[in-house]
């Protein structure tokens, strides 16, 4: 029988944790009855060891998902043991192909104490370190050589087929990119602009500099070696400084 007040108690642990965290975190809670929404969280835990094992002879009956704006999730749910606290784990993003995960080792989780502001250092200066190397590693893997951007800075990259690649940080530059032309694919998450009509390329290439300039989003265009850009595209875009904050993303 679902246990009422063990919950109240992981959702409340959760919540403490999650405005204890460094950056900004969210806190959600899985209920019991959300079934589907447990079991399509527990296929994305990125762990095979101490949570896989749990995971496996105990199956999700309630979580709580912390969230952070760039899209890192956590995972927080009970102990099945005779200790006190709870488990934690990574979350691998939903979007991205099972191949930008080959060769990154996954950022298992770890135990936690029943004290949720000493378990947020425990989180801090462990188990987010491991997380943040391995999204950083998956999702460069699933850019395909396309240079990553930053919140304040979108990253143009040619491509070998005339195109323009990117992957804003910000929601606010993907309207805009669209808005001029690009394309973004569902998987990836990558916007393209295609080079079919270089002067229609040139043209949208000059236009979302200063849209992108006015929220405050510099723009910077990449030219891989061995890559000449069209004549009647700019050589460049003169980049913004940009923060030195990488993103922070499966196991099977």
């Amino acid at each position: 029988m679902h246990d009422h007040n063990t919950s109240e108690r992981l959702a409340s642990y959760a919540d403490v944790l999650a405005g204890e965290l460094p950056d900004s975190w969210t806190s959600s809670h899985l209920p019991a009855n959300a079934k589907d929404d447990l079991a399509e969280l527990a296929d994305r835990i990125w762990d095979l060891d101490l949570v896989a094992a749990s995971l496996a002879e105990h199956p999700l009956q309630q979580a709580a998902v912390l969230s952070r704006p760039d899209g890192a999730q956590l995972v927080v749910h009970n102990r099945h043991d005779e200790r006190d606290g709870f488990l934690i784990a990574a979350v691998a993003p939903r979007a991205l192909p099972d191949e930008a995960y080959r060769a990154v080792p996954e950022p298992n989780g770890i135990a936690l104490a029943d004290d949720p502001f000493l378990s947020a250092e425990q989180v801090a200066g462990d188990l987010l370190a491991r997380y943040d190397s391995a999204l950083a590693q998956v999702r460069h893997n699933a850019l395909g050589g396309i240079q990553p951007s930053q919140p304040d800075r979108v990253v143009l990259t040619w491509q070998q087929d005339g195109s323009v690649a990117t992957a804003p940080v910000d929601a606010r530059a993907g309207a805009v990119l669209v808005a001029h032309g690009f394309v973004q694919d569902p998987q990836s998450g990558i916007y393209r602009l295609n080079g079919d009509d270089t002067q229609a390329q040139a043209r949208a290439l000059r236009e979302i500099g200063p849209r992108l300039d006015r929220l405050g989003i510099g723009t910077a265009l990449q030219h891989p070696a061995g890559r000449t850009a069209p004549t009647s595209a700019p050589a460049t875009m003169p980049p913004t400084p940009a923060s030195t904050r990488t993103p922070t993303t499966r196991a099977r």
